[in-house]
């Protein structure tokens, strides 16, 4: 990990730069997957299921028999654990609807707006290097919340061409209508374009590697929706002299080993912190199962040893985390100056985890600097705002003439003149 002091603020950007593909090879290999799953549907999904997967897929929607053999397996405590998480999530994201508001802007004009939920989701949910089921309690809860009529996921399989049971134990349990075993790019052009088996949908959502987020920037640009974003995992903490070093390193390590294309930032104000830290991440990565994938991401990590917190804060905005943790003095004072960042986590015991899997935040966050413009999924990501306006003679009579000034000005007399057939044939009528 790469320990850096006191770097002038010129140097932010190189020094925070992500780490990425030769974008030419990722946007073209992207883009033939796309081509080729519009074009042949199923026939292409089986021949990247092959090639990426490693995997056979005969049938790519999950059977009735496939859901109840993946409960069976799914130990109780495990249950137990999910259900403790699917309701913190609930709480969090349930809203009670509101009745519409109807504003008169205009003596006779009046306008308002009412929220519809998107009919047909897709939900992403990764599983190339370890089957992430929470994802889908974080996207699949607030689409059912939103009201979305059909919510459709895509999840890679596994080598024997089946879906980890948890996963699909978590799907059943949050009402999703489909789950199809499809991965990568190729699962974004599937529910992007539908194919003979997968059903269209209106609006992509999931986090992924840098393959399914240049997938899903490329359907974008087709007409689809999507979430965000959200790319490989980053992490950063702040701290000074009254963290846990112990508990930094866990942070750190704990989106390290999501995959070596990860990046962790630590920013502090103590040498001896950013020493010990570095330490303890040593200490603490020979024990992870995935210690070949944590220490390739740390390899494409920073430390940086910064003058006061203020600076660090400066330094943290400019680079927008997906994840911030605040392990220093007065961290709720400091969390009020955060303005980008996916999830903020405050305190010495607020382990990034929590947001990961219970604490009933969402973790569907956006990545890659994209927090200095986008949110974190939530309810209202899964619905649409409608606008409506009715406007009475009084209406037309009083904010016409306003209205033709204005087209006139622009030049577009079909504008003006929609206004100015409906106030002539009123003229001195008083009876509508």
């Amino acid at each position: 990990m790469q320990v850096i002091k006191y770097p002038e603020k010129n140097m932010w950007p190189e020094i925070l730069r992500r780490p990425t593909l030769d974008t030419g090879f990722l946007e073209r290999t992207v883009a033939n997957i796309l081509a080729d799953v519009r074009e042949n549907g199923d026939s292409a999904l089986r021949h990247c299921s092959r090639h990426f997967d490693l995997v056979e897929i005969d049938e790519f929607l999950v059977s009735d028999h496939e859901y109840l053999e993946a409960e069976a397996l799914v130990s109780q405590g495990v249950k137990d654990a999910i259900a403790i998480a699917k309701g913190n999530i609930e709480k969090f994201h349930a809203v009670e609807s509101e009745d519409r508001k109807v504003i008169e802007t205009t003596s006779g004009v009046s306008c308002w707006k009412k929220t519809v939920p998107i009919e047909r989701v897709g939900l992403y949910v990764p599983a190339g290097s370890a089957p992430l089921f929470s994802t889908v309690l974080m996207l699949a809860i607030p689409a059912r919340l939103a009201g979305c009529r059909e919510i459709v996921v895509t999840t890679p399989p596994r080598s024997e061409g089946k879906i980890d049971p948890v996963t699909l134990y978590v799907a059943k349990l949050c009402g999703v209508t489909g789950v199809y075993k499809i991965g990568g790019a190729q699962a974004v052009a599937a529910l992007a374009y539908g194919t003979e088996t997968v059903p269209q949908v209106y609006k992509v959502f999931g986090p992924g590697n840098q393959f399914v987020t240049e997938a899903k920037l490329q359907v974008l640009r087709s007409g689809v929706a999507i979430d965000m974003p959200a790319g490989p995992s980053e992490v950063a903490v702040l701290s000074d002299e009254t963290c846990y070093p112990a508990f930094v390193a866990a942070d750190l390590l704990s989106q390290a080993e999501h995959g070596p294309d990860s990046q962790v930032i630590l920013v502090s104000t103590s040498e001896m912190v950013i020493n010990e830290t570095l330490a303890e991440v040593e200490r603490q990565i020979a024990k992870l199962t995935r210690h070949n994938i944590a220490a390739a991401a740390i390899q494409n990590s920073k430390a940086i040893l910064v003058d006061s917190i203020e600076t660090g804060v400066d330094l943290l905005n400019e680079y927008a985390p997906e994840h911030l943790v605040i392990a220093a003095s007065g961290a709720d004072d400091i969390a009020e100056t955060i303005i980008n960042a996916g999830s903020v986590f405050i305190g010495n015991y607020s382990c990034e985890s929590a947001g990961d899997y219970a604490s009933g935040t969402n973790h569907t966050l956006p990545t890659g600097g994209a927090a200095r413009a986008y949110s974190g999924v939530s309810v209202a990501s899964f619905t649409k705002t409608i606008t409506f306006q009715r406007i009475s003679a009084d209406g037309i009579r009083n904010l016409g003439p306003t209205i033709e000034t204005m087209a006139a000005a622009e030049g577009l007399d079909a504008h003006r003149n929609a206004v100015s057939i409906r106030r002539e044939w009123l003229g001195g009528r008083d009876d509508v």
